[in-house]
Formats: C-alpha cells, sequence, structure tokens
C-alpha cells in the first residue's frame, strides 16, 4: 500500500498546472499581439507610402483650336503613309573606295556635316601635278616677259639711234620683228597659264569628291555602306560596288500621302482641315490640313494622289508609318445653313477627357510629371470630340482619366498613345 501511494504521489507532481500553462501562453500572446500588430502597421504604411508615390499610367492628348464657325464633321476618309518631301540617298560623285564612315542610323546631322571620305591617293597626286604644271607655265612666263622687256627696251633705243643714221634700217626691223615674237609668245604663255590653273581647279574639285557631305539637315534613317567598300554613282549591276552610303531624311519636311477614290476627289480641296491617326498611335487625333491635289489619276487603282500637311509635327511621327485621315467640312444645319458659331477660345479635345469632380466639369492638364484638374465649361460633341473652353490650344490632357486621378497627382504618360 505505501508503495501505491508514493507513485500515486510521483505522477501527481509529473503533472503539469493547468493553471501555469494558461499563464505561459498568456505570457506568450501578451508578447507576440503587440509585435504583430507593430509589424502589420509598418507594412500598411510601406505600403500607403510606396501607393502615394507612385505615377498613375494615362493616355495624353493635345487640345485643337476649335474653328470660328461650327464643329468639324468628317465628310471622307482615306490611307496613306507618313513620307518626307525631302530625302536623299547620298553617294560619292566618283568611284572610290571608303576609308572613314563616320555616321550611324538616327544620328542628326547637318548641312555640310562630313559623312564619309574615299581613298584620294589618287587624286592627290593629280592635284600635285597641276600645281607643278602651274609653277612650270608661270615660270616660263616670266622668263617670255624679261626677254620682252630687253626686246622693247633694244627698239626703244635703235628708234632712237636711226635719226642719227647710227643703226640700219634692217637691225631696226631686226629688233621690231623680235619685240613682236616676244609679245605674242607673252601672251600664248599667259593663256597656256590660265590652262594649266583650271587643271589645278579641276584636280581640288575631284579631291574634293573624295569627301562625302550632308546636303541638307536631317536624319540618318539608313547606313547603305560600310569602310573598305567600294562606292560608285553608277549602278553597276551587281557585284560588290555599293551606290549610296546613306539615306537623309528632311524631319521637318514630313506630311502624308493618300490615295482618294477619283469618284470622291471633288470633297477635298487644299487648305481643307483634316485629321490623322496613325496606325501606330490609335488614339492620337493629328489636326492637319491639305496641301495640294496631284493634278494626275493613277488608272490602275482610279486614285488620285492627296498630299496632307500636319499642323504640328512631332518626333513619334515617323517616315512611312501608316496613317487614316479624315477630311473635315463645317457642319451644316438641316436648313442648310452653318450651325452657330463657337465662342472665341474654344477647343476641341477628346470627350473621354472631360469629367466630373466634386461637382465641376473638369480636364486634366498634364503639366511634367503631374496632373492638375483644369475647370472648364463643356459645349457641343463631334464624334469623340468635345468642344471646351477653358484651356488653350496645344494644352497637354489626359484621355479618360481614372476615378482615382486626383488634383496634382503623379502621372506617367503611356508612350503607346502618343
Amino acid at each position: 500500500m505505501s508503495s501505491d501511494s508514493d507513485k500515486t504521489h510521483l505522477i501527481h507532481q509529473l503533472r503539469i498546472d493547468r493553471s501555469d500553462r494558461e499563464e505561459s501562453g498568456t505570457g506568450r500572446r501578451k508578447w507576440w499581439l503587440p509585435a504583430g500588430i507593430a509589424a502589420f502597421v509598418i507594412a500598411a504604411a510601406a505600403i500607403l507610402l510606396l501607393t502615394r508615390n507612385s505615377a498613375i499610367e494615362v493616355s495624353e492628348a493635345t487640345a485643337v483650336a476649335a474653328s470660328a464657325s461650327a464643329a468639324p464633321a468628317a465628310i471622307l476618309q482615306a490611307t496613306g503613309y507618313v513620307t518626307a518631301e525631302r530625302e536623299a540617298t547620298v553617294s560619292s560623285q566618283i568611284q572610290g573606295q571608303l576609308t572613314q564612315v563616320y555616321v550611324q542610323e538616327g544620328e542628326h546631322v547637318h548641312r555640310g556635316d562630313i559623312l564619309a571620305r574615299l581613298d584620294d591617293s589618287t587624286q592627290r597626286a593629280a592635284l600635285q601635278q597641276a600645281d607643278a604644271q602651274v609653277a612650270a607655265s608661270e615660270a616660263q612666263l616670266r622668263q617670255v616677259q624679261v626677254q620682252l622687256a630687253q626686246a622693247r627696251r633694244d627698239l626703244a633705243r635703235d628708234q632712237a639711234l636711226i635719226g642719227q643714221h647710227l643703226v640700219s634700217e634692217q637691225a631696226l626691223e631686226t629688233v621690231q620683228t623680235q619685240a613682236a615674237a616676244l609679245a605674242a609668245q607673252e601672251l600664248s604663255q599667259r593663256r597656256a597659264v590660265a590652262v594649266a590653273r583650271a587643271g589645278q581647279r579641276a584636280a581640288r574639285v575631284q579631291e574634293d569628291y573624295t569627301v562625302v557631305r550632308a546636303p541638307f539637315e536631317g536624319v540618318v534613317v539608313d547606313k547603305a555602306a560600310q569602310m573598305g567598300e567600294t562606292i560608285s554613282p553608277f549602278f553597276g549591276g551587281g557585284g560588290f560596288t555599293q551606290t549610296g552610303i546613306a539615306t537623309i531624311v528632311d524631319m521637318t519636311s514630313r506630311e502624308v500621302d493618300v490615295d482618294v477614290n477619283e469618284a470622291y476627289i471633288h470633297r477635298v480641296s487644299p487648305g481643307q482641315p483634316a485629321t490623322a491617326v496613325l496606325d501606330a498611335y490609335p488614339d492620337w487625333n493629328i489636326p492637319a490640313h491639305v496641301i495640294a491635289i496631284v493634278p494626275t489619276a493613277d488608272k490602275s487603282k482610279a486614285t488620285v494622289k492627296v498630299r496632307i500637311a500636319f499642323e504640328k509635327l512631332d518626333p513619334k511621327i515617323l517616315p512611312d508609318m501608316g496613317v487614316r485621315v479624315s477630311f473635315l467640312q463645317e457642319k451644316s444645319d438641316p436648313s442648310g445653313g452653318t450651325a452657330a458659331a463657337l465662342p472665341a477660345g474654344t477647343v476641341w479635345v477628346p470627350a473621354s477627357a472631360v469629367v466630373q469632380r466634386d461637382g465641376r466639369t473638369v480636364v486634366f492638364v498634364v503639366q511634367g510629371e503631374r496632373a492638375h484638374a483644369a475647370a472648364v465649361t463643356a459645349g457641343t460633341s463631334q464624334g469623340d470630340m468635345r468642344a471646351v473652353q477653358g484651356i488653350a490650344s496645344g494644352t497637354a490632357v489626359v484621355q479618360a482619366p481614372p476615378a482615382r486621378l486626383s488634383d496634382g497627382e503623379r502621372v506617367a504618360v503611356k508612350s503607346d498613345h502618343g
């Protein structure tokens, strides 16, 4: 019995008191709970800070001045491509091997900048020979001039002595003949000097042809030749001879060429307003106008070429980009007259740019990296455009501002929306 009681006593000693366990667990909870709350608060603050400092991606559009008459309406559409009125593939004027090429694709060059150099050893030798010929001709001319001067002095002296019968008539005639011959020889030698100098100039021109320069200011869009290749101004029909070094485009001459069906060409006139939309930037409406209608038709396509100018050039407009052009006219009312004139200072913006904030009609103006809410007075709509007052023409505005966009918010303009 005593042994059983001892065992029972030992078992009771080995048991963990529930109250002690609860107190221990409570102690741990008391320590972990404040730490967890602090970590949550820090993480939430970090997320809020990052969110506040991050920029909201937006699409940008440009406010366009409205005409003094009515909202424009598209009466015709045509497709075409961006072209450059001034574009040239630059080559050398003589055949030769390239020793240096100084430009790369995408590089901006000015008129007269050196694009490349050809091997000029032959031209330099020819110029040195021409220089020597000029020097020799001038030396011969000086020699003849000295002889002529002496012959004229002899003639003057004999003419003075002939009256005193100290010189015979035959001697006088001999001196006269010699002076006349030397005068003719001097004239001939002067012409020889002129010929030598002309050859010298020609040799310098040939040497200058070994330096290829930019014919106008522009951007290099294609580099066709490399150092060591042979360049020729004439197409050789094969082999390793290049006919061009680089292609330069005058980016200030960018325009649009579209083909208009000849059945609708009567709707187009020079100076007519238009809107161009690039295939690469479908949400970007670019103001434009008709430059000219090319006075010839393509009988295979039954179209007429029309040249379109951009109102304002942008670096994103690149040659050979596809473009859709909408030709515009003034909107007329049902009675055949012109609709009511728009107030002065009215501009066109995408209709999606006009939103309501705090009971106000606003557009968000992009200034640097911030978007600021500008109160506007909204007017008539035409297609996807809306007339507003309160901002200037050319102002950059946000298209379809997100609901979370607020005044002064940081924004990042999407590159695919101009």
